[in-house]
């Protein structure tokens, strides 16, 4: 191993893909070698997505070698492949600033780069969007290419095969590169298979090919019948490609994504194809190839902390409280070791919602669809049909690609799925793409759903266990990423009541009803008006539908400020109770109300306690909302909380 921060000879002579192009082909291979390595190096440094990077490098460096970009437009999908491809468009002077506040994404942005002419934190959209891009070009008389690079599990997705479906009867040119990364599709590739890439992307055969169309349209019907399927037969079995082919693309490959004397070629050759259409060129890769721990353990080594660049152990962070997905985890299974009927459904990410461990306990009653979200939702309804309880364990963000579902297929057949969501509220390094900012506001519209958010780990055992009793109805709850915040846990989860809240601190003057785990920046909001000689009480709702109306009554109507604080958009909890106390007549000659939530702004990456003083939901900024609120004038005093 290269030991970190060392001279690397070529990539120190490139700055953008100009100054690749001015190398050798011979020389590749020693760039793609200090380009792996420096990637290494810099993910060591800030975390992140490690594993699927590792494994295009290669492909970076032949797209951008033969590829005009960024006039030929380049869309890596997912986003998260694309660290080599940010170092070698002009960003590697600020490759260690990935991830962190006011550095670089860690997908394609857009508003980062001319190089980067989509943005992709999700998934499977690249070939939409690729032909979006190529019709457009058609359009205006233009002659780029565009180049969409789908792997990393994208593939499973619903929406790429819609998109590859109607690029093939729109015959625009479009290039996707299929980046196979698990072996899911082809067998082990060699030096046959790469042949047959080059000789199938080549423009004599492609024009042999279609001279032959040509011919057989002049025989007839069934002898041009069975001609072509004679050639979509012969050339499925030693390609595989009869799948893509039959969506009309034309299918290059598989073909070893790590061998540069494969890809230069067969990449060339779809550059300078003249006879057009979609093209899908299949390549294999290895996710962490070049990096021995990843390659060895390329689950752990798909998202990593910092780490040692030379023995590849990760940085583990010192907390004494357990995160709130292995909370959930461990919640899920104690209550399906008492009931048989639960189930977990997660789409793509059973490490990331804990699910790994459900599945180990419990591999008969665990499901694992894929980026698929649609169907995991329908597929969990289906369950709900026949009396299983379904839990559907998808981060927040990821929900969202699933919402016609939620609603036709659970919400108005009132189906008891429950919905486990991960990562609500701000994440930190990955961004507004993944923030969990608007379920409250997309499910609480809908009718008859329970939705609930736990202000800690034991209110979150609790949840788990009330979404287990709730069989007449959907069910949702929220809870953050990361560590809780070091309660006292309770043996088993209790069911709780629903729709009611409870009172954590008795006051007379202001009241801040909390949804969510921002309840302990409320108690030390409390902690400071109370200094200042304000009587602070402090609730939480526990529930956003159905409100604790009596709760919320007692609130009103017992204190001169209302506040409720809670981590998503407007249109959620606080909605909810502004519409409660408007119908009741209670804000007539109510109190002062102030709903505090997520700006009308996507809020950029940063460090979790940072990105929520930006977004003024903590406790300093409770209590000058308070003071505001009561007229109090701040602009001399500074809150101590």
């Amino acid at each position: 191993m290269t030991p970190p921060n060392s001279k690397k000879p070529l990539l120190d002579q490139v700055d953008n893909p100009a100054d690749l192009k001015k190398l050798d082909p011979s020389q590749l291979r020693q760039f793609a070698d200090e380009l792996r390595q420096e990637m290494i190096e810099a993910v060591s440094i800030t975390g992140g997505h490690l594993g699927a990077g590792l494994g295009v490098v290669e492909l970076t460096v032949a797209i951008h070698y033969l590829f005009d970009t960024p006039a030929d437009r380049l869309i890596w999908d997912v986003g998260h492949q694309a660290y080599p491809h940010k170092i070698l468009t002009g960003r590697r002077d600020r490759i260690r600033t990935l991830r962190q506040g006011g550095g670089l994404s860690g997908f394609t942005k857009r508003s980062e780069s001319p190089y980067d002419p989509f943005g992709a934190a999700h998934s499977s959209t690249s070939i939409s969007a690729g032909l979006g891009m190529a019709v457009a070009r058609d359009l205006a008389g233009k002659k780029n290419h565009v180049i969409a690079v789908i792997g990393d599990g994208a593939m499973s997705a619903g929406m790429a095969y819609e998109a590859m479906n109607n690029a093939g009867a729109m015959n625009s040119r479009l290039i996707v590169i299929l980046n196979d990364n698990n072996m899911s599709i082809a067998p082990p590739v060699g030096a046959m298979s790469a042949y047959l890439a080059r000789l199938l992307s080549s423009k004599s055969f492609r024009h042999l090919r279609n001279l032959g169309k040509e011919i057989t349209e002049h025989f007839p019907r069934r002898l041009k019948e069975t001609a072509r399927r004679a050639e979509e037969y012969a050339r499925g079995l030693v390609t595989g490609g009869t799948m893509f082919e039959e969506m009309g693309f034309y299918y290059v490959g598989p073909i070893d994504g790590h061998n540069l004397e494969h890809l230069l070629p067969v990449l060339k050759n779809a550059r300078d194809d003249e006879e057009g259409g979609p093209i899908l060129i299949h390549v294999v890769t290895q996710k962490g190839h070049g990096y021995a721990p990843a390659e060895q353990a390329a689950d752990k080594y798909h998202g990593v902390t910092k780490f040692d660049v030379i023995t590849g152990v990760q940085a583990k962070p010192v907390s004494n409280a357990p995160s709130y997905t292995a909370v959930y985890a461990k919640a899920l299974i104690q209550e399906a070791e008492q009931d048989d009927k639960i189930v977990a459904i997660t789409a793509a990410m059973p490490s990331g919602t804990g699910l790994d461990k459900f599945g180990k306990r419990f591999p008969d009653r665990c499901f694992d669809v894929g980026i698929a979200e649609q169907h995991g939702v329908t597929f969990a309804a289906g369950l709900a049909t026949e009396g299983f309880k379904p839990f559907c364990t998808i981060y927040s963000t990821f929900l969202q690609r699933a919402y016609d579902q939620v609603v036709h297929d659970v919400a108005i057949q009132q189906l008891p799925v429950r919905f486990a969501m991960d990562r609500a509220g701000l994440v930190g390094a990955d961004g507004a793409t993944h923030a969990g900012a608007y379920d409250v506001a997309y499910l609480g519209c809908l009718p008859g759903f329970v939705i609930m958010a736990p202000a800690d780990e034991a209110e979150l055992m609790h949840m788990v266990a009330t979404a287990v009793a709730i069989d007449d109805r959907p069910s949702a709850f929220r809870y953050p990423r990361g560590d809780g915040v070091g309660v006292e846990m309770p043996a088993k989860g209790q069911i709780l009541p629903i729709g009611k809240g409870r009172i954590v601190r008795e006051g007379t003057k202001v009241a801040i009803l909390s949804f969510g785990t921002r309840l302990k920046d409320a108690c030390m909001a409390a902690e400071e008006l109370g200094a200042r000689g304000l009587s602070t009480t402090v609730a939480d709702a526990r529930f956003a539908k159905p409100l604790d109306e009596d709760l919320i009554r007692r609130l009103a109507a017992e204190h001169e400020v209302l506040i409720t604080i809670e981590e998503g958009s407007v249109g959620g909890f606080g909605s909810q109770v502004l519409q409660f106390l408007a119908i009741t007549g209670q804000l007539d000659n109510g109190p002062k109300i102030r709903p505090m939530v997520l700006p009308d702004r996507f809020i950029d990456h940063n460090k979790p306690e940072l990105q929520y003083d930006e977004a003024a939901l903590n406790a300093k900024h409770i209590v000058a909302t308070a003071l505001q609120a009561l007229g109090v004038d701040i602009s001399h005093a500074s809150a101590r909380a």
